[in-house]
């Protein structure tokens, strides 16, 4: 059970780029607001899309704080991308704890006090949640395999249940003590999404990578009972896409490796092909010769993991190879604490039009994880005791 007592300053950040997802991003913040432990503040950080960011100004200007914490409309204050969206929000962020939330995801009632529960530890760094995907069809679709849910954004069958620590948190609900960037730096703008059309990732991965370094005795939880539901629209639920995504996740690990050495930045990648998939194939197969009912979709599940693994690895040796070719420049910190803002008038009313947005939050990577030694003891279930 989660102590209903407890309350930790939160800031919220979330990071916006399109007035397309409109009905997300109110859904979104109002999920925050709707919290049992409610935060400090939610930031909302536009993304190069000036338009967007009066209509959020003119939408949350009005809002009392004192009923789900103030709102805070900011315009992302680096390069176009998710990484210097969420530095920007570090940067203002007055709480003791700063938690990310992708701007098409919803947060159940509970998240914020089950993130909060887990830094009774002052070793504890970060805290992220599970991730389930919500998808838009209504169902999952029957070829598409659990173990590969990290290709939109959700937690990836595998890992233990409970609160277990991890190598990584997902970025799309995570959480981090706010001096944990002090020390590591923010996320890096030279990986993850930053305007390509490919949806590149692992930003989250680079910088847990590098916290642990700069931290040698910091430790990184994920609790599934944080949890929340991200959109999983038509065009994710293709094949297509799910090839595009693996060969994008494929580059990625390679810059991360090139970055932080294959050792490390691989390592729960290796136990991920060598147990996880194989499992998931096999059982894809089962299910495949129990014939129509049970078995629907198991042949194409076992196929679509075996070209999940084909495409992530092509892509990392196509990734690998640009990187030899020259340095892997990386800008990651550190986080300066953002000026006071100049009070100015909210508009009213917003352009028809807006600017081209930057490509949407990446899906996160898959990443690892071990059962807790510290630094809470706990049941089965994962209840604290």
């Amino acid at each position: 059970m989660i102590d209903r007592h407890l309350h930790r300053s939160f800031s919220v950040v979330i990071c916006v780029y399109t007035q397309q997802r409109w009905e997300d991003i109110l859904a979104a913040v109002d999920s925050v607001r709707r919290q049992s432990m409610p935060p400090t503040e939610t930031l909302l950080v536009v993304d190069h899309n000036e338009a967007l960011r009066m209509r959020l100004r003119a939408r949350y200007g009005s809002v009392s704080p004192a009923d789900g914490g103030e709102v805070r409309v900011l315009a992302n204050a680096g390069p176009r991308g998710l990484s210097a969206g969420r530095n920007t929000g570090i940067a203002a962020a007055r709480g003791e704890f700063v938690a990310f939330l992708d701007d098409d995801a919803v947060a159940e009632r509970d998240w914020l006090r089950y993130l909060a529960a887990g830094y009774g530890d002052p070793r504890v760094m970060a805290v992220g949640g599970r991730t389930l995907p919500a998808w838009s069809s209504g169902s999952r679709p029957v070829w598409f395999p659990e173990e590969f849910d990290w290709i939109v954004g959700c937690t990836y069958r595998g890992l233990p249940p409970g609160r277990v620590r991890v190598r990584n948190v997902l970025g799309g609900n995570a959480s981090f003590r706010r001096t944990a960037f002090d020390s590591a730096g923010g996320f890096a703008t030279g990986i993850g999404r930053d305007g390509d059309r490919r949806p590149l990732g692992c930003e989250e991965t680079e910088l847990c990578i590098r916290l642990s370094r700069a931290l040698p005795h910091a430790v990184l939880l994920i609790d599934d009972r944080a949890v929340i539901h991200h959109k999983v629209p038509p065009a994710r639920t293709r094949f297509a896409y799910f090839r595009e995504r693996a060969y994008a996740e494929g580059l990625s690990k390679a810059l991360v490796a090139r970055s932080v050495g294959a050792g490390k930045g691989l390592e729960s990648e290796r136990r991920y092909a060598t147990r996880v998939l194989p499992a998931g194939v096999a059982r894809g197969l089962r299910d495949a010769v129990r014939g129509p009912g049970r078995g629907r979709g198991g042949a194409g599940r076992a196929g679509a993991i075996v070209a999940g693994v084909l495409t992530t690895a092509t892509g990392y040796l196509v990734g690998t190879a640009r990187a030899r070719r020259g340095p892997v420049t990386f800008s990651s910190g550190p986080i300066t604490p953002a000026a006071a803002p100049v009070p100015g008038p909210a508009a009213t009313t917003a352009p028809a039009t807006e600017p081209a947005a930057s490509a949407p939050p990446a899906a996160a990577s898959p990443i690892s994880a071990s059962p807790v030694s510290a630094p809470a003891r706990e049941s089965p279930r994962g209840a604290v005791v």
